[in-house]
């Protein structure tokens, strides 16, 4: 029987898992489309919101494994918030990232940039010591309006209220009760 402290798990909290795992993944695959394909440096900020993401997938991962297999709610609850806490680190990043992009705020030393080399060049070998990250302070490109950090904004703001709506959401009517 469940006691008064811990709500049973359902369908909500592996809906939630799943949208998760493919969101966060689908995420950082476009991001990682525009960089080798498109041809999109990143900038020290676009890097590091990328983190929240690496860590995120395997969370999500774990948290829809623990959501089928009927694991402990205390688990699956867990991982949810502990992926709710990552999607708001990466809501923080992304937002601080688009103020630096407006001028709201400076960005960090390391954001400099000094234009990224031509990599269809031929010889990869010996651009690739040319290459640097682009400055934080521009967009490489917007979008309705939203820079990729912007858009990222607005995944992560998304992805951190199901994750941590589906953490503290009561249980389905009809879930099984341990």
């Amino acid at each position: 029987m469940i006691t008064d402290r811990v709500r049973a798990t359902g369908f909500r909290q592996s809906a939630a898992a799943m949208v998760l795992l493919l969101g966060t993944m689908g995420t950082v695959g476009t991001a990682l489309l525009f960089q080798y394909v498109g041809g999109y440096i990143p900038c020290a900020l676009c890097l590091a919101q990328r983190t929240p993401y690496y860590i995120a997938i395997p969370v999500a991962l774990a948290a829809a494994i623990a959501a089928a297999g009927r694991a402990s709610p205390v688990l699956v609850r867990g991982l949810l918030l502990v992926l709710g806490g990552l999607m708001l680190w990466s809501l923080y990043l992304a937002v601080f990232h688009a103020g630096v992009e407006w001028g709201f705020w400076p960005g960090p030393a390391e954001c400099a940039g000094g234009g990224g080399a031509d990599l269809s060049a031929g010889n990869l070998l010996a651009t690739i010591d040319a290459v640097h990250a682009p400055s934080c302070d521009e967009a490489a490109g917007r979008f309705l309006g939203l820079s990729f950090a912007g858009w990222n904004a607005i995944a992560s703001a998304i992805f951190a209220s199901v994750a941590l709506g589906a953490a503290i959401a009561k249980s389905d009517r009809h879930a099984r009760i341990r």
